[in-house]
């Protein structure tokens, strides 16, 4: 009789601590689809740290959300977390879990083109140069703007008040845009560089203003009505927040905008928008099974994956 005891009792002390280690500790996740690749692989299984960025307590259905051991996401981390836009369950615990990569901490001013899609390489960065050219008649007003705006000249590659070229990045081309009221006559110096309509985007951060666009009322509208429990609309082009219409936002919470390592899966930021951070679980940490699509008893695997950090 002892002996059956022991071995219940033996049991259950480990089913408590596999329930522990998978509840406070790690927890595995099978990647779901192609968006992760080359990093992650669809089929491989991975082990999430739930400590990376602090333990976000379990139940949270009994004691909402909080998080031991508060750390911030760092930008290129490849995150786990539940789907920020489930509006059919409150507990968000339960929701469906989501992998992407982090490209945008909040703070951070990204560049994005017409479909939310972040533009990541060096000539479309927001500081990467280019040359313009403008009005001779124009050079003091253009003095003036470049003052008011704190814009300073660029030491690398100058300015030549003689052609009237000077160079800009695109945030600076873009605020200076904007000060001219839509009458811009700075113009590309070389029209192969031709400017798609790209925008700065700001990630959210808490207790941080965020100014409301044409391009990101929407976005911020879903946002304050998510997760900020605001009661939020959108009349004749203006942005209203309890009633009163606003310029600015305040969030009580940190964002992230991730994205999907191959662009074609939306399954990030382009179609959820931002993730709050009570949303992420954990960071991908290790690579623990990997299996290739086709069957085979050994060639079917990839041995040389498994147990290799995530990257």
């Amino acid at each position: 009789m002892n002996k059956a005891w022991k071995i219940t009792g033996a049991i259950i002390g480990i089913i408590l601590v596999v329930v522990l280690l998978r509840g406070c500790v790690m927890t595995s996740y099978l990647i779901p689809s192609s968006g992760m690749e080359n990093s992650l692989f669809q089929g491989e299984r991975i082990l999430v740290n739930k400590w990376s960025y602090g333990l976000r307590l379990p139940l949270m259905a009994l004691w909402n959300y909080h998080r031991w051991g508060d750390n911030p996401v760092q930008k290129e981390d490849i995150i786990v977390f539940n789907n920020p836009a489930n509006l059919s369950e409150p507990v968000i615990s339960r929701r469906e879990t989501f992998i992407s990569r982090c490209i945008g901490v909040p703070g951070d001013t990204l560049l994005i083109d017409s479909l939310f899609s972040v533009i990541p390489s060096e000539k479309n960065a927001p500081d990467q140069k280019f040359l313009y050219t403008y009005p001779r008649e124009k050079e003091k007003q253009l003095d003036s703007l470049l003052t008011l705006l704190s814009i300073c000249n660029n030491h690398l590659m100058g300015q030549d008040s003689v052609k009237n070229v000077r160079s800009f990045s695109r945030y600076e081309y873009y605020l200076l845009e904007q000060a001219m009221n839509g009458n811009c006559w700075i113009k590309l110096l070389n029209e192969g560089d031709s400017i798609e309509a790209l925008r700065p985007l700001i990630v959210p951060g808490k207790g941080k203003p965020v100014r409301v666009y044409p391009w990101n009322r929407t976005l911020l509208r879903n946002t304050l009505v998510l997760h900020e429990n605001k009661q939020a609309e959108i009349k004749n082009d203006t942005l209203y927040i309890d009633g009163k219409p606003v310029q600015h936002c305040y969030f009580t919470k940190d964002y992230y905008w991730v994205g999907a390592n191959n662009s074609i899966n939306l399954s990030d930021s382009r179609l959820f928008g931002f993730v709050p951070k009570d949303h992420i679980i954990g960071k991908a940490s290790l690579i623990w099974f990997s299996k290739k699509t086709e069957t085979g008893l050994f060639n079917g695997y990839r041995w040389k994956r498994m147990w290799k950090t995530v990257r």
